[in-house]
């Protein structure tokens, strides 16, 4: 089922969280341990990262060295397919510009649909380590709007090949990602919002956001993109913080504040077991300000682990 099908007939708040693949060579079974406890609180469905290659030195016999590239995350269409197969829950890839050329992003898009799969999340994705600025793939998408482009003309049945003839149409919902706090590469949060429009005219039918720990920081990006005429459903992105390195390690990252009563509690706080259950209770507050706002679903970054999820939306659904 469609995302935005699910909330409309949805009676109240929903719960969602997003996964990341298991490290290459690790079993499938370590996500389920993950996803298992969070089937209590019927999640109508589950975001599955996708990750772009990594290039590593590899050393030669005869000591020269070749650079090699690999994806330590692969598996992304395949876990969706054992997600809905496994819980029956919808499950969502994402899709991104970095690493793909249009051809790979087409198949992709044409595995997803043969699987039944009616979602997809489309981002630009990050940059290579290393590089201060994002660089496409030869052939690929440069931005995540040029991504909802293909996707839209898809369903549309619009292929790379032209002379296709009576192509089938494609029936994804396409979501895309959202910033209140602005996305890093844009000058400000205005800007940001004109090339957010751009991608909800060419398609997109409903937004994530990046995680955010000042609920004000949302409603206040509801508003703006409300003024200015972006109506799809708007998804608050959440994530328990969970250790005090992270109050250096988030802002640099993610590109996010950090509210001051926050960080007075993690400095103050004796250790890491005592930081997670901060976050929790941090988490708690926000899901059930969020939640008695009317936000059609909250949706969870757990980072491949449960435990703090699985503690707020105890509280929370």
């Amino acid at each position: 089922m469609k995302i935005v099908d699910h909330i409309k007939n949805a009676k109240g708040t929903l719960f969602s969280f997003e996964i990341l693949p298991p490290l290459k060579g690790n079993s499938i079974e370590s996500l389920y341990t993950g996803i298992d406890p969070l089937m209590d609180f019927d999640p109508k469905f589950i975001d599955v990262t996708y990750h772009r290659e990594e290039y590593v030195l590899r050393e030669r016999p005869d000591g020269g060295f070749d650079k090699v590239a690999t994806r330590k995350r692969p598996g992304t269409v395949g876990i969706c397919a054992a997600i809905m197969n496994k819980y029956h829950v919808d499950a969502v890839p994402h899709l991104i510009c970095g690493g793909f050329s249009r051809e790979e992003t087409e198949n992709a898009l044409i595995d997803l649909a043969f699987l039944g799969i009616d979602n997809v999340l489309a981002l630009r994705g990050d940059n290579l380590k290393g590089d201060a600025m994002f660089k496409p793939e030869e052939g690929g998408n440069e931005n995540a709007l040029d991504l909802v482009n293909q996707v839209r003309d898809m369903n549309k049945g619009l292929y790379i090949d032209q002379e296709l003839k009576n192509a089938t149409p494609t029936d994804f919902c396409i979501g895309v990602a959202g910033y209140p706090e602005k996305h890093q590469d844009a000058p400000n949060l205005r800007s940001d919002i004109s090339f957010l429009k751009k991608k909800v005219e060419a398609g997109a039918e409903f937004l994530v956001t990046q995680m955010f720990f000042d609920n004000k920081k949302y409603f206040d990006f509801v508003q703006l993109c409300r003024d200015n005429d972006i109506h799809i459903p708007i998804i608050p992105g959440l994530k328990p913080f969970a250790a005090q390195k992270q109050l250096f390690a988030l802002p640099k990252i993610f590109h996010i504040d950090l509210p001051d009563d926050l960080v007075n509690a993690v400095e103050k706080a004796k250790d890491n077991q005592q930081v997670k259950q901060i976050g929790i209770d941090w988490c708690i507050q926000q899901s059930k300000e969020l939640k008695e706002a009317g936000v059609p679903v909250l949706h969870y970054y757990t980072m491949g682990k449960s435990e703090a999820t699985y503690a707020v939306a105890k509280e929370v659904f």
